[in-house]
């Protein structure tokens, strides 16, 4: 019987190399990786579910607050705000606001896939958010620029979309906006601009205070400029338009 070749100390040396590297790579590499992935899988899902519970809350309560409304009320010490059921708003006001900010609100499941390409095609000079995607992003996530809170916004959506009405999309979407600076809501809104309830507004005033919502802070809705006057009347004959073409019937049936 042959005698066992003695391992010489180079070759001792390489054998033990690569389990020592591996060993090295398993406690160093691998198991924090997997511990990372572990945790924020279980952040997602928590994530998700608390947003789930909020979304299925907030169908049948009113959102307290908003992270702009906290934010504004930090930076202003108060702000303007009272919450008003639907049912004591203008019917003018919701087809102003509709007419303005998303004319195809009874038709889409909260992503304007047509608005989000007339927005693309015209180079991003204007926006492609539904009223919707607005809400979400007023009341459970935050206001600015980014792929992360876009994201969040695209895939919240159609969730709320799923539990929500319409008209309860719409009635919450008049409560948390903003109106004008430290002013929150059409009730505040009527108030502050033209001394009424939000049940008495015109078609010219509900048209004028839609006009200023894509920058409240900037424009006025008592002291409109020319711009804004414009814009206005565009949004009173697209008000009259899509309560005769029937595209009102989803929050006024």
């Amino acid at each position: 019987m042959a005698k066992a070749v003695k391992k010489t100390k180079k070759q001792k040396t390489a054998t033990g190399f690569w389990p020592r590297i591996w060993s090295w790579v398993w406690q160093r590499l691998v198991l924090p990786l997997r511990w990372l992935r572990r945790w924020l899988l279980r952040a997602v899902l928590a994530f998700a579910v608390v947003v789930t519970l909020l979304v299925l809350l907030f169908s049948v309560v009113n959102p307290p607050t908003t992270h702009t409304i906290w934010s504004e009320t930090r930076r202003l010490g108060e702000v303007d705000r009272e919450w008003v059921p639907i049912e004591d708003i203008a019917p003018v006001m919701m087809r102003s606001v509709v007419a303005a900010e998303d004319a195809r609100f009874c038709q889409h499941w909260g992503i304007d896939v047509q608005a989000i390409r007339a927005a693309l095609a015209e180079g991003g000079k204007r926006g492609g958010s539904t009223l919707s995607q607005q809400v979400v992003k007023n009341v459970f996530l935050w206001q600015g620029r980014s792929w992360g809170r876009k994201a969040l916004e695209t895939l919240i959506t159609p969730l709320v979309e799923a539990v929500w009405s319409k008209r309860r999309i719409l009635e919450v979407y008049l409560n948390v906006a903003e109106m004008d600076e430290g002013v929150f809501g059409v009730e505040a809104a009527a108030r502050h601009y033209f001394g009424v309830g939000p049940d008495e507004l015109s078609a010219r005033q509900a048209a004028l205070i839609a006009a200023v919502l894509p920058n409240p802070k900037a424009r006025s809705a008592s002291r409109p400029s020319k711009s804004v006057s414009r814009r206005a009347r565009r949004i009173q004959d697209g008000a009259a338009t899509i309560r005769a073409d029937g595209r009102s019937r989803c929050f006024e049936d």
